[in-house]
């Protein structure tokens, strides 16, 4: 019969077992944290492994369910309701929309071209209602009107089609997104300047903004300032913030 421990015994052979459980379990978690965080991503955003599969759908979501000819649902003018303003990243309180240019950088171009609102005007003129989505879950049918960013790119920067990606910065920079090029040049993505049959509104992104309705919000940039077309991807305010860069629908 084994002799039967003391008590101080007995407890000195559970801090023991305690310590070693204890220890293996720190242990794993720190090679776990060590795989969301490689020491050579310390730069990145978000941990490399989360960003892998952020890729990874955007991967899917590109090769299987976009189209160009694969068009967002359209609605009545009955069915408009009223947008809220959401997000005000980028919209300076100091802006003078009669000072408002836009910068636009072609694939190959030298000095950028300086366009305004009656440049952009001169293009056909689309208009669409759609269900702009947030990704905060909501949605409200809207009415947007202005050129395609097709036949923008077509007359004011020719062969910039070949890029990979465009670039959209508001004038002070304080907001950007990058958008893939085939995504751009989907027949429904607009440079609008017209939103529920009336000239955008400050807080809507007067002047000018951008409605790409296969797209959540977060992509619709509101106020542009400048447009480039490069072959890089470009930096994006919610990519950098842990959202996936191709936020497509």
């Amino acid at each position: 019969m084994p002799n039967k421990l003391t008590p101080e015994q007995e407890l000195s052979r559970r801090t023991r077992r305690g310590f070693i459980g204890l220890g293996a379990g720190a242990a794993a978690a720190a090679a776990g944290w060590k795989w969301l965080n490689p020491g050579d991503a310390a730069s990145e955003d978000i941990p490399r492994p989360l960003r892998s599969m952020l890729r990874f759908n955007e991967r899917v979501a590109r090769k299987t369910l976009f189209s160009d000819t694969h068009l967002v649902k359209t609605y009545p003018a009955s069915a408009i309701g009223k947008i809220k303003v959401n997000g005000d990243d980028g919209m300076d309180d100091d802006f003078d929309p009669d000072d408002w240019t836009l910068s636009l950088a072609g694939l190959g171009r030298g000095e950028p071209l300086k366009l305004d609102l009656d440049d952009l005007k001169s293009l056909p003129r689309h208009e669409q209602i759609i269900d702009f989505k947030c990704v905060e879950g909501w949605s409200t049918v809207t009415q947007f009107a202005g050129a395609r960013l097709s036949d923008f790119t077509a007359k004011f920067a020719p062969g910039s089609e070949k890029a990979g990606y465009i670039s959209m910065v508001t004038p002070g920079e304080g907001y950007y997104v990058g958008l893939d090029m085939p995504s751009a040049l989907h027949p429904q993505t607009l440079l609008a300047w017209e939103m529920n049959g009336e000239p955008l509104t400050d807080e809507h992104g007067a002047p000018l903004r951008l409605s790409i309705p296969v797209k959540y919000g977060i992509k619709n940039i509101k106020r542009i300032g400048r447009i480039a077309y490069q072959e890089k991807e470009p930096a994006d305010y919610w990519c950098e913030r842990g959202y996936d860069f191709y936020a497509g629908l």
